[in-house]
């Protein structure tokens, strides 16, 4: 039985189906968070708590558990555990990405750096932090542009300015959010760094993919049919198949591993963003992980596999040769939070739910929850999945269903000086 090290942040939402998927596969499985679990003192062999602000002590940690007990494979889920992983690997000599490639994934601009040495299409960028003179690089930059942290994720503090004025509003608004302890830890040395670049204009699509040395296996390739323009980028549908052109999607798929091999990545799963226009594929960004939140589920593969069990595999060196995915059109509509406040309800879920072509709906946000959407927050409120069979259908199933929805929010501001609350209703569209 192989066994497996899997790095799962508390805050992910992919431990139950990374767990599902282990059981599925008979893989021994060792989890390793940054907090211990409760559960810990009773399996001490299979629960494992590692600083993941540290890489070097979570490796030599990981080291010493191994010693007894080798490990397989190392399986990262994130960003942050990707750099991790790259050093417990390293440590223990298991296949994975160099630690060079893993930071450069972690890194928007370590990954700027990369693609434009590889002589890659890259837009014009500037590395700067919010201590620079502001007012000054302002005037020299091109607009409109994207104000982006180089170590958040999930279009956290990405905002778009079209002129000088908004530039210094950005990153004022932006550092506000570098300045909260738990960005700042998780950021390390690279928490008050910043990116500009110019906007790439064109569609969006996702890709998900397998790596191996110079050969990546496209999974699957999302479209955004919803325009991601700015002020800021809170993503929601992703479709699948993509209905781009055979060959704009054979462009996309060369320029990530053309991107991945720049940035020095080797091996496992690829998650990348890419903008499409008249000049070709752009590259956005290239993680070195799968999927996020419960995307993963509008995913199935022949086999009856999910795509965990797919990443477990490559993992662990098991077969995962003529793996496609399955004929009927998918995707997932990640619910967007329209404002900041308190979530006090969901309505419409019954008739969300029994509408053609919607699979599930999960709600992921808890009531009494203070939410907020991007720049300043990094979640949603649930996910829509839909099935049907072509990529119109599954679209319309989506916007169908979320018309359905409604979340009553009670804004920070309603708190009146006697401690009434005035709720206010809110139709998420």
């Amino acid at each position: 039985m192989r066994r497996v090290l899997l790095l799962l942040p508390t805050s992910t939402y992919k431990t139950a189906s990374f767990l599902s998927a282990a059981a599925n596969l008979g893989l021994e499985i060792v989890v390793a968070s940054e907090e211990t679990s409760t559960l810990a003192a009773k399996n001490p062999e299979g629960l494992l708590t590692l600083d993941f602000n540290s890489p070097a002590s979570a490796a030599c940690a990981v080291a010493d558990f191994a010693g007894g007990r080798p490990l397989d494979a190392v399986i990262p889920v994130d960003e942050v555990t990707a750099v991790i992983a790259a050093h417990i690997a390293d440590s223990l000599g298991l296949p994975q990405n160099p630690i060079a490639g893993a930071e450069a994934a972690r890194n928007k601009y370590l990954m700027r750096e990369s693609l434009r040495r590889a002589g890659l299409p890259v837009p014009r960028y500037w590395h700067f932090t919010p201590d620079d003179d502001l007012h000054e690089l302002a005037n020299t930059l091109s607009y409109p542009c994207v104000v982006k942290p180089v170590s958040l994720s999930t279009s956290r503090g990405v905002i778009r300015a079209d002129d000088p004025a908004g530039f210094v509003a950005a990153v004022a608004r932006i550092n506000s959010i570098l300045t909260l302890p738990h960005v700042k830890k998780r950021g390390g040395a690279a928490a008050r760094e910043l990116l500009a670049e110019e906007f790439i204009p064109g569609v969006e699509i996702a890709i998900e993919a397998l790596l191996d040395d110079e050969h990546l296996e496209i999974l699957t390739i999302f479209d955004k049919p919803d325009p991601l323009n700015g002020p800021f980028f809170e993503e929601t549908i992703y479709v699948t198949p993509s209905r781009l052109p055979e060959r704009v999607q054979d462009q996309a798929s060369e320029a990530t591993l053309s991107a991945a091999r720049a940035m020095g990545l080797v091996r496992g799963p690829i998650h990348a963003e890419l903008r499409i226009n008249d000049r070709g594929p752009w590259v956005v960004e290239v993680a070195a992980r799968c999927i996020g939140g419960l995307c993963s589920r509008s995913l199935r593969f022949n086999r009856g596999l999910s795509l965990e069990e797919i990443v477990l595999m490559h993992a662990a060196g098991l077969d995962t040769s003529g793996i496609r995915r399955e004929t009927l059109a998918a995707g997932v509509m990640m619910i967007p939070i329209p404002r900041a406040g308190t979530l006090r309800a969901v309505t419409g879920l019954d008739e969300a739910r029994t509408l053609p072509g919607i699979e599930d709906i999960v709600i992921t946000a808890h009531i009494t929850q203070e939410i907020a959407p991007p720049p300043e927050g990094s979640s949603y409120l649930g996910f829509i999945f839909s099935r049907a069979a072509t990529p119109g259908e599954v679209e319309m199933a989506l916007r169908q269903a979320h018309a359905q929805l409604s979340f009553e929010i009670e804004p920070a501001e309603a708190q009146s000086a006697s401690g009434q609350t005035t709720s206010l209703r809110s139709r998420t569209r």
